[in-house]
């Protein structure tokens, strides 16, 4: 299980990554992290919600609301092309902080 200072730099990347395949609601977003990761990581709501809305105040994703398959009204999320540009910037720097902190670990048993 990954902890969650371990990974908290690292949701926003997640919820871009999921949504450029299509908008998406909170829900939907956290089951399909958990589905991904397994039992590895499970996001919280509270997080997950925070980073929506982070990234919806700095105009990375963009909401609107629409009715779901049973009717109830929903609030959706998208990317946006700052959005899609932001993400391309954190894999980057992820692969960049992938690569140094591998320097530090090679050799150590897990």
């Amino acid at each position: 299980m990954i902890g969650a200072d371990a990974i908290r730099g690292y949701v926003d990347l997640m919820v871009l990554s999921l949504l450029r395949s299509g908008p998406s609601y909170a829900y939907e977003l956290a089951q399909r992290i958990n589905d991904t990761t397994g039992a590895d990581y499970t996001i919280k709501q509270t997080t997950l919600y925070s980073a929506v809305k982070r990234l919806e105040t700095s105009g990375l994703v963009s909401s609107f609301s629409s009715l779901s398959p049973s009717g109830k009204p929903r609030t959706y999320y998208q990317v946006t092309d700052a959005g899609i540009e932001h993400l391309q910037l954190k894999v980057t720097e992820w692969h960049h902080t992938k690569s140094v902190v591998d320097r530090f670990i090679k050799g150590v048993e897990a």
